[in-house]
């Protein structure tokens, strides 16, 4: 029996390459095979189920690699028997060419077939034979073309970098009437002012204790003011500062 064809795999050479050194795939890609192991680096054994015409066997063999030239091709040697069925001995040239990205196998078949199959005749065991071929390499374009199809690459992905908040200070909003500080700080403006004027006794002295109650509610406002725009709305006044406050408004009443 002579055959010869060729088929055209969408796949890179190298890529074919390994594939048909690839037990995995070729027992996948084989029709009926069973088992496909590999004992050396150019030796497979092999047991492949068939059915010629009438006649089905289990044919159990070896698979030998002849003139290796990687990734360009290599010969296969076969024998295989399938006992009273018959048996099948003969060699199979492939080779790899380059064809628009692709892969073109061309290949040519000779084997001979002895013992019930053999009486089938030529006609159908070419036919079979081709079928065989169609179905092998239907399946091992789909595996390996399948793997060589081109995923864009996702864009990097970029971890989110956790910003801590910065701690933001809790500032109250002005009320709509006048604050109690700035009440308070007024009410003892004037209290102290009466107190100073009465310790006098005289008229002038009442002016001037009015007008040191007057100097502190300015400054007591103009603390406020300030200490609301900058957002921390406290005024201290401590007793040093009252006294001297009060001492200079006594002098320049004095005087």
């Amino acid at each position: 029996m002579n055959m010869a064809g060729e088929q055209r795999i969408a796949a890179p050479r190298a890529r074919v390459w390994e594939a048909l050194n690839d037990p995995g795939i070729l027992r996948a890609s084989i029709p009926g095979c069973q088992s496909l192991e590999k004992v050396a680096d150019d030796r497979f054994t092999a047991t492949v189920e068939v059915k010629v015409g009438p006649i089905g066997a289990r044919f159990k063999g070896a698979v030998s690699l002849a003139d290796l030239d990687p990734p360009y091709g290599y010969t296969l040697i076969l024998d295989g028997n399938g006992g009273i069925a018959g048996s099948v001995k003969g060699s199979a040239k492939v080779r790899l060419n380059e064809d628009a990205g692709g892969t073109l196998i061309p290949y040519e078949v000779q084997a001979q077939v002895g013992g019930r199959m053999a009486q089938l005749g030529g006609p159908i065991i070419d036919a079979t034979a081709k079928q065989l071929a169609g179905k092998f390499f239907s399946r091992f374009g789909e595996i390996v073309g399948a793997e060589a199809i081109s995923v864009p690459p996702l864009a990097p992905q970029v971890a989110p970098v956790s910003v801590p908040a910065l701690p933001t200070a809790a500032v109250a909003a002005p009320a709509g009437g006048l604050p109690v500080a700035w009440i308070l700080a007024t009410v003892v403006a004037a209290l102290v002012g009466f107190l100073v004027g009465r310790g006098q006794g005289a008229g002038g002295s009442d002016w001037a204790g009015l007008s040191i109650g007057l100097l502190l509610i300015v400054v007591a406002s103009a603390a406020f003011e300030y200490g609301r725009r900058a957002a921390a709305p406290v005024l201290v006044l401590d007793n040093a500062l009252l006294r001297r406050l009060i001492a200079n408004a006594k002098q320049d009443a004095k005087e």
